[in-house]
């Protein structure tokens, strides 16, 4: 076997042993990375759930009610007791729409029953006004994972072919005739049709700022009878709002040509099929393991996962705040709250310097971008507090899982709709503490690190410095640079939807992003072609994280440049089936984690210096082709 040299391939040479070592787990498409960590606190979570039940002891009510979903989602004797009859009772409403003028009077209770509808309302912070609450309309989904997976009609067929089989074997459990499930099929096909051909893709929705399209509600209305758009809104808010942004132009421009008397039998078996296509795993254990096939198909997974498994992770996420703050109390420090939180302030510091000292930008646009540093919020383990929604969130447990879980979804909904009068909650954490991962929020200028991210080979008071800034540091500066990439740059320091660049400078940071696209797009991969528009944002943050952190190293005594690029490409090891690495190229806005590992570090001179990388390496980039934008 040939020697891997870490001139030619960082990831790999890094990786190797690991990656002989990992085995994907039946119930999972990955193993390793994000992956592994998440299943370590989810596993030490299990257990702490198993006990708090055990014993009956918990620490608070939110707590005692997320273990006692917990408990009903794995008893599966009662699930299937219970079996596909709360869905089909809640789904019944369907058959009372006779008419459009049915519809119409059943909207409201139609969109809190969370059945599929044609368009989907939401309230979230108004991008051009990000201290205050609006309306926001998208339209229905496809049942694909993305659209572009309906251009290739042979692809297209195959899976499509593929999930109904699944669904029929749904239709048959649930009672229908074939004869009633070839229809149901056919209508539903139909209409998802309908849908595709104007709904948006993931590459155009990576570009979130372009979600921002405000209209008057009249000429909305307008464009989506027969819908009762108005009626609709009072019902839901009391009023009807003067303004709503369309998150997608074109499916609203088409709309009628979607949702009208014509295709009104095709939408109703519609939200039939794929509403409860959608609640099995709140049903049988067959059904949540048919439900779930055509998920499992796609990405590789062999399996479905325990009773046990799934029924933390829906406690976990029904009740994710409290569940979090649990884990960040217990499993995280103060002693590494203050460290981390001293790397952030550090890395803040040294981006805002490398601002005032950048020679391309204009002084005015410095001024801005350094402002939106001094004025970035800072979330890192866990929240002090609870949030109110979960007092709010009790349950009959004598009902069924279906009925406790769409009650507490409705409970959600519901306070969600009630935001619409209420000023943003700046304090919101977007990620509970037991997750791992990370974020930056272009609306609210925040980061948010939550306690399980926080641990090797991320982060560890153990862990040198410089492989604390080759893993957490990178990462941290990589949110931070989503502030500055091609979307999180078109807002200002409040959140708020705000051109602060000189047109000049416009015209320069377009061209880096350009470059940072043609960097990555049209690499082959054994699964597929790399994107390099879908995954620029991604790949400008990771650009960006290096460079701060790079910068960090260069000015600090007794570091090791090895070590910072080798705890770089650790954080990315992962194995993956090839299925779940092809659905990811074409869903995910995140570049594959072997380009992530050994694509940023060719771009700095760091790179070269540390492992004396030279023309004749795999792993060299011409000085003309480095990127470097912040």
């Amino acid at each position: 076997m040939e020697k891997i040299r870490i001139q030619d391939d960082l990831y790999t040479f890094v990786n190797q042993a690991k990656l002989d070592e990992l085995v994907i787990p039946d119930d999972m498409p990955v193993a390793g990375g994000f992956a592994a960590l998440s299943t370590d606190v989810e596993k030490l979570m299990i257990g702490e759930f198993n006990d708090m039940c055990k014993s009956k002891t918990y620490p608070n009510e939110h707590l005692e009610r997320a273990c006692t979903l917990f408990e009903l989602a794995k008893d599966v004797k009662r699930k299937k007791k219970h079996g596909v009859k709360p869905a089909l009772k809640h789904l019944a409403i369907l058959k009372k729409l006779g008419t459009m003028r049915s519809f119409n009077l059943h909207a409201k209770e139609l969109t809190l029953k969370d059945i599929a509808m044609p368009l989907n309302i939401m309230v979230e912070p108004n991008m051009k006004d990000t201290t205050h609450h609006c309306v926001m309309i998208q339209g229905a989904s496809v049942i694909l994972p993305d659209v572009s997976y309906y251009k290739n009609e042979q692809q297209r067929d195959q899976l499509l072919g593929l999930w109904s089989s699944f669904a029929k074997q749904v239709l048959a459990v649930a009672g229908h005739t074939e004869e009633q499930i070839a229809a149901l099929l056919q209508d539903t096909l139909t209409f998802d049709a309908l849908v595709a051909k104007y709904a948006k893709s993931q590459e155009e929705w990576s570009e979130y700022v372009k979600m921002y399209n405000p209209m008057k509600t009249g000429r909305v209305a307008g464009m989506v009878k027969p819908l009762n758009l108005k009626k609709l809104l009072a019902d839901l808010f009391g009023f009807v709002p003067e303004e709503i942004i369309v998150t997608e132009p074109r499916y609203f421009k088409n709309f009628k040509e979607i949702f009208n008397q014509d295709t009104f039998e095709a939408y109703k078996s519609w939200a039939y099929v794929t509403t409860l296509m959608g609640s099995c795993g709140l049903l049988s254990e067959e059904l949540r393991d048919l439900g779930g096939g055509f998920r499992r198909a796609l990405s590789g997974i062999a399996a479905s996962s325990s009773a046990e498994k799934f029924a933390y992770q829906l406690a976990s996420s029904m009740y994710s705040e409290p569940v979090g703050l649990y884990y960040g109390e217990k499993y995280f420090g103060e002693e590494a709250k203050k460290d981390i939180i001293d790397i952030v302030r550090q890395i803040v510091a040294t981006y805002q310097k490398r601002i005032a000292t950048n020679d391309i930008l204009e002084q005015a646009t410095k001024d801005k971008a350094i402002l939106k540093l001094s004025k970035m919020g800072i979330k890192m383990g866990y929240p002090d507090r609870v949030e109110d929604l979960y007092t709010k969130l009790v349950f009959d447990e004598s009902k069924s899982l279906y009925d406790i879980v769409r009650a507490l979804k409705q409970i959600r909904m519901e306070e969600n709709f009630a935001k619409l009068g209420q000023e943003v909650d700046r304090s919101h954490w977007a990620m509970p503490g037991h997750m791992v991962n990370a974020c930056y929020d272009p609306f609210v200028n925040d980061i948010t690190f939550p306690a399980a991210i926080l641990q090797p080979p991320f982060y560890s008071i153990h862990q040198t410095r410089s492989e604390n800034l080759g893993g957490i540091g990178a990462v941290i500066g990589h949110e931070i640079s989503h502030a500055f990439d091609s979307n999180g740059a078109k807002c200002d320091e409040l959140g708020n939807l705000n051109n602060w660049w000189t047109k000049s400078d416009e015209r320069k940071f377009n061209k880096k992003v350009n470059a940072m696209i043609r960097q990555f797009d049209g690499i082959e991969l054994p699964w597929g072609t790399v994107n390099g528009k879908f995954t620029v944002s991604e790949n400008i943050a990771d650009n960006g994280g290096m460079a701060v952190t790079l910068d960090i190293m260069s000015n600090s005594e007794n570091v090791s440049f090895e070590e910072y690029f080798s705890n770089w490409a650790r954080v990315w090891c992962q194995k993956a089936k090839p299925e779940y690495q092809a659905l990811l190229l074409q869903v995910d806005v995140h570049g594959p984690a072997y380009l992530r590992a050994n694509m940023p570090p060719r771009n700095f001179p760091e790179w070269y210096a540390a492992f004396g990388v030279k023309k004749s390496d795999k792993m060299y980039l011409a000085p003309s082709k480095r990127v470097v934008i912040w």
